[in-house]
């Protein structure tokens, strides 16, 4: 079943990128509609609000904890249907959400019915492809699933120009159930009998064991939480950084549009690089160079008030193509031991680093108020965090194999 030195398939990519961009698009879409949201619900609190956004992440991590085991056990495709009907359920509660709270249990709740989008793609991938080729193809698959990001606040913004925010979650059950469809008819199940594994009441205690025995499964877990936290700031402060501090309500869609591409071609170009630098030397590169940019803004402008749009933009672009050389590869470095447990082990991957990232985001985006230096300086501390485990495995692997 799994591939090492085959070409990877269009379709496939597509429809992996598919399934996960139902998770961006239920993100990023309701972007510009934070502050209509937030008026119908009677919550003025842009700090408050941006729980529409975190909380999700929230859902996701819980949510994995259960679908991942589910699908070690019945397969891969039963448990993405159940996951699409969780989300149903949870994306017509948001549409009836008559106060904040409902409406951030509705969040909850979509993330923890996508996160089977997330973490069952992630586990076909895995049960499919290996190394460096896995590595390749978990590339191309975000390199497609970025289009969505680039394209779903403008989508978001037509959406809620024409008729208003509630169409936005219609529009997202009518896209989910197209995938839903696509899945259903052209994705085989993944999952090899001798694979499946019963279920018993130690079944997650076993799979945790035999997760925690791989050292640089464990090590880039946390790697993935810290960077993903760092990003999260962003993506959660993004509306009222461009729209409240920088007074560009109807460009922050193009903007937000911009740096998305910034991530696209970074794995697209990863991709491309990978099978000849390999996925470690890559992302370590990545990460140098994520630290520096970061470092560098914060040297610049800690004593400065923000500065022009144009700087912020060009600094936060090449934050964001180091990104793409750091993700799919972080993620595939952790899962490349443990293919014989890739839905829990996606699970756990997935439930740690939300774990990891969300306190993150919550934590800095509370001091992004009037200027935007805690987010490069939250940047930076995620990233030279990441950096030192990074180094310590690099060590440790250096030891053993002398």
């Amino acid at each position: 079943m799994q591939k090492e030195n085959q070409k990877p398939n269009f379709e496939f990519i597509a429809l992996m990128a598919a399934l996960m961009s139902i998770v961006a698009l239920s993100i990023d879409a309701l972007l510009p509609a934070i502050p209509n949201i937030g008026e119908a619900i009677k919550s003025v609190d842009s700090t408050d609000n941006q729980m529409l956004i975190t909380m999700i992440f929230l859902g996701l991590g819980v949510g994995q904890l259960f679908f991942g085991p589910l699908s070690d056990c019945y397969g891969r495709k039963p448990v993405v249907y159940l996951g699409m009907l969780v989300f149903g359920i949870a994306s017509v509660i948001c549409i009836v959400a008559p106060s904040l709270e409902w409406m951030v249990f509705g969040r909850i709740l979509q993330g923890i019915g996508l996160s089977t989008a997330r973490t069952i793609a992630i586990a076909i991938i895995r049960d499919t492809y290996k190394g460096d080729y896995m590595a390749r193809v978990m590339s191309f698959v975000t390199a497609f699933f970025i289009l969505v990001p680039i394209v779903a606040p403008a989508i978001g913004k037509v959406i809620l120009d024409a008729f208003n925010w509630q169409a936005i979650f219609y529009m997202q059950l009518g896209c989910t159930f197209l995938v839903g469809v696509w899945f259903w008819k052209r994705q085989p199940e993944t999952l090899r009998p001798e694979y499946k594994i019963p279920i018993t009441t130690h079944m997650f205690t076993d799979g945790l064991k035999e997760f925690l025995r791989y050292r640089e499964t464990v090590a880039f877990t946390f790697v993935s939480g810290l960077v993903t936290g760092a990003f999260l700031v962003y993506l959660s402060a993004s509306q009222h950084i461009f729209e409240d501090l920088y007074d560009l309500k109807d460009t922050f869609p193009y903007i937000f549009a911009g740096l998305s591409v910034s991530i696209g071609l970074s794995t697209f170009s990863n991709g491309k690089l990978v099978l000849r630098f390999g996925m470690r030397k890559l992302s370590f590169m990545a990460l140098i160079a994520f630290c520096g940019n970061a470092t560098l803004f914060v040297l610049l402008f800690w004593s400065s008030p923000n500065p022009s749009v144009i700087i912020l933009v060009v600094f936060l672009f090449l934050q964001f193509f180091c990104l793409g050389f750091m993700w799919g590869n972080f993620r595939s470095i952790a899962m490349e031991p443990i293919g014989h447990i890739a839905g829990i082990g996606a699970a756990i991957n997935g439930f740690v680093s939300t774990v990891i990232s969300v306190p993150i985001a919550s934590f800095i985006g509370n001091f992004v108020e009037d200027r935007v230096l805690p987010l490069f300086i939250g940047l930076a501390l995620c990233g030279f965090a990441s950096l030192a485990i990074f180094m310590v495995i690099k060590k440790t692997k250096r030891l053993v194999t002398s």
